[in-house]
């Protein structure tokens, strides 16, 4: 096996077509040479990026949400989270998704690090954050088009939900692994 540098392994791009641009999303197809010199064409959906959290209650409980998502048609648990705004910080997006979704603010903040979601065809990037100090918000401000149960669970609880195949949510099972490593068994 042959392994190349990761500037010969570099595709270039040759010209980019706009297929699609909503709200969210833009979609792209680029023709992009390959370091054999041939061209490629390459389907991109660019997304602006989120965040989320594992956010810790003072009882050491895990703030968890339930959702429908419309994209997979079926209730999701995951953990607080939402996509960033235009210019907007990445943990200044999850202080306000953590008040919308959960009602909930936190004092202490620390980054854990960010992932890309499916970098075969999609540039998001998503930065996992821990919160704790937690408390309800005197203004708690919820989004109107958002239908979402909170609960609270222990991280055993958490790691039972991902054995059982509940959790399915790859940032919430990232940022849990970050925090609280799976126990062998």
């Amino acid at each position: 096996m042959t392994f190349l540098t990761d500037e010969a392994q570099r595709e270039k791009t040759v010209s980019t077509q706009e297929i699609y641009k909503g709200n969210i999303i833009r979609v792209l197809e680029d023709q992009a040479e390959v370091p054999s010199g041939r061209v490629h064409k390459r389907e991109v959906v660019q997304h602006p990026g989120g965040a989320c959290v594992l956010a810790i209650l003072p009882d050491e409980k895990i703030l968890l949400i339930k959702q429908f998502r419309y994209p997979l048609g079926h209730v999701l648990y995951e953990l607080p989270a939402g996509k960033l705004d235009p210019g907007e910080a990445p943990l200044a997006t999850i202080k306000r998704e953590l008040e919308e979704e959960t009602g909930y603010v936190a004092d202490h903040w620390e980054e854990l690090t960010h992932i890309y979601t499916s970098p075969g065809f999609c540039n998001e990037k998503i930065h996992l954050f821990k919160a704790t100090g937690l408390r309800q918000s005197p203004n708690p401000r919820r989004e109107e088009d958002e239908f979402i149960q909170v609960m609270t669970v222990t991280v055993d609880e958490l790691w039972q939900m991902v054995h059982e195949q509940k959790l399915i949510d790859a940032k919430s099972i990232c940022a849990l692994g970050m925090v609280f490593p799976p126990r062998r068994q």
